[in-house]
């Protein structure tokens, strides 16, 4: 029998972790958001298999990455709306099970175009369940033990990310690249289950910072699905725009100017609307509109990073996929192991220094990568790159996010927390999108190891000086926020392709000043945002 529903404004949460209920909550949590985290890192080491079985051309390789990027980035924000209005728990399940469904039918797309829509049908998948599954656990933990809750779920997350690219590799290797998608099936027939039996139902009734009874509550974040969808159209015909530029159609100037105007229109919207999907006054804020460009800047250079050194690895370097997948480790292992240090020194100095070092320290690596050419050594020339890569990421992650968080009112610390995270993504999309047009990789330069590695050389410094522009911007701009804002799911992540997420909560059901080690309590006193969501 499912667990009943209760609203988040009861402030009733008390399942405990070591009770039978918190173990199943915990396991379905992280069940479901690995699902979008694995599939996020595991396909960039796929795309040679993809190309040669369904005779792919680079364009169609870009579109298969980013057919999903696009619909996640677009969706994200309506995702988490729903799981507030209509039950966390309800759209999570309807969310693995949509990501299921659209993992089978990518594992069977007998040719390239039916793969990228299934690709497209999976971001709408992991919009819907990426929001809620962390704020599961907020929402039915008792307070107690949210922090531990939250660690549990983050090092099992980052422990998934760091496996994921070895894991694509071992599968296209062995069964072949379609396992990397049909791989989700038997996790959603675990997950689905598990959440609506034994996960209590949640909405975002929630009273305001002044806690119930305050009178500064709300109930619930509109739809804007207008938004959204101008937001999506954008994106995708400006995406449309640099992949298919070097085909010569008249569509590519058509799609250019209508991605712009549906920018705008986009904009006119989100400024008029009662409750709009992104209020446009928190970019009052300077500290968070300048949080946001760097986010901008260090997202895209590693979309652009990740994609193509997959591909350099195989097919210039010859390596086989699971060499690739292997190869790609220590970034994220690095991570895991030292976010939280990271973190902690962030709140000590401020974000200025992590947020100017960090990018420098990834640009360093990325210019390293050129060493990377036909006949590479792991231990001279990848490792090298990719351990001053990880130590920039550790360097940077953590303190972006944290600041991103505190420079916002703690009623909107969530809202921020997902413009951040669609930021980063639509980022990763464009750099993915516009790397082969501006490098001049032609349709067929994956097949070739001598013009692939030629375009790769062109790439680095390219993604190396966005990540300067990136340091600039924080040495120039960010400044100290107020203390407290570190959280665990801040500090402890391992995701590659964009920021924590964080649903919109309370301080008033949450808390802000709770026993030592719950979301909080880091930090002096004083008001901070809530603890929080998904890396993703």
């Amino acid at each position: 029998m499912a667990v009943p529903a209760r609203d988040a404004s009861e402030g009733g949460s008390a399942v405990r972790i070591a009770s039978p209920a918190g173990k199943w909550i915990l396991l379905t949590t992280v069940l479901g958001s690995s699902m979008a985290l694995l599939d996020s890192t595991v396909v960039n080491v796929a795309l040679p298999a993809i190309g040669r079985d369904l005779d792919a051309s680079l364009a169609a390789l870009q579109w298969t990455v980013n057919g999903y990027m696009l619909s996640l980035a677009g969706l994200i924000l309506l995702g988490g709306s729903l799981g507030d209005r209509f039950g966390r728990r309800r759209i999570f399940v309807l969310g693995v099970v949509w990501f299921a469904a659209a993992s089978l039918l990518c594992g069977l797309a007998p040719d390239v175009d039916v793969l990228i829509a299934a690709r497209v049908l999976q971001g709408v998948g992991g919009a819907l369940l990426t929001p809620g599954s962390l704020a599961i656990i907020q929402a039915s933990f008792h307070p107690d033990d949210r922090s531990r809750a939250i660690g549990l779920w983050s090092g099992f997350g980052g422990v998934g990310a760091a496996v994921g690219p070895f894991l694509g590799g071992w599968l296209v290797d062995g069964p072949g690249w379609r396992w990397v998608f049909l791989l989700n099936i038997p996790v959603a027939l675990v997950c689905a289950p598990v959440a609506l039996r034994h996960v209590p139902e949640s909405t975002g009734d929630v009273p305001g910072p002044g806690g119930a009874g305050s009178g500064g509550g709300r109930t619930h974040r509109g739809f804007d699905v207008l938004g959204a969808v101008l937001g999506a159209l954008s994106l995708a015909l400006v995406t449309y725009a640099l992949i298919e530029a070097r085909s010569g159609s008249v569509l590519v100037p058509v799609a250019a100017v209508a991605g712009v105007a549906a920018g705008v229109a986009f904009v006119y919207v989100e400024r008029r609307r009662p409750d709009p999907m992104m209020p446009l006054d928190i970019f009052a804020s300077r500290q968070f509109t300048a949080v946001n460009l760097v986010t901008l800047c260090v997202y895209a250079a590693f979309g652009g990073f990740f994609f193509l050194t997959a591909l350099q690895l195989q097919v210039v370097a010859g390596y086989s996929a699971l060499q690739a997948g292997t190869a790609l480790l220590p970034t994220t292992a690095l991570m895991l192991l030292f976010s939280a240090r990271s973190g902690e020194l962030s709140r000590r100095i401020g974000p200025r220094i992590p947020l100017t070092v960090g990018p420098l320290l990834c640009a360093a690596g990325m210019l390293l990568m050129l060493r990377v050419g036909q006949d590479a050594s792991y231990v001279t020339d990848v490792l090298p790159a990719l351990l001053v890569m990880g130590l920039g990421m550790v360097t940077l992650v953590a303190p972006l996010t944290a600041t991103v968080l505190a420079s916002v009112d703690v009623g909107r610390a969530g809202l921020a927390s997902g413009i951040n995270n669609a930021a980063a993504r639509a980022a990763g999309l464009l750099a993915v999108a516009a790397l082969p047009l501006l490098t001049g990789m032609g349709p067929e330069a994956y097949r070739s190891a001598e013009a692939f590695d030629a375009a790769f050389r062109r790439a680095m410094p390219l993604c190396a000086g966005v990540l300067v522009v990136g340091a600039v911007l924080a040495f120039t701009t960010v400044r100290r926020p107020p203390p407290g804002c570190l959280r665990p799911e801040c500090r402890r992540h391992g995701s590659l392709t964009a920021p924590p997420l964080e649903p919109e909560r309370s301080r008033g059901i949450l808390g802000t000043g709770g026993p030592e080690g719950t979301p909080g309590s880091s930090g002096p006193p004083g008001p901070r945002p809530s603890s929080a969501g998904p890396a993703s």
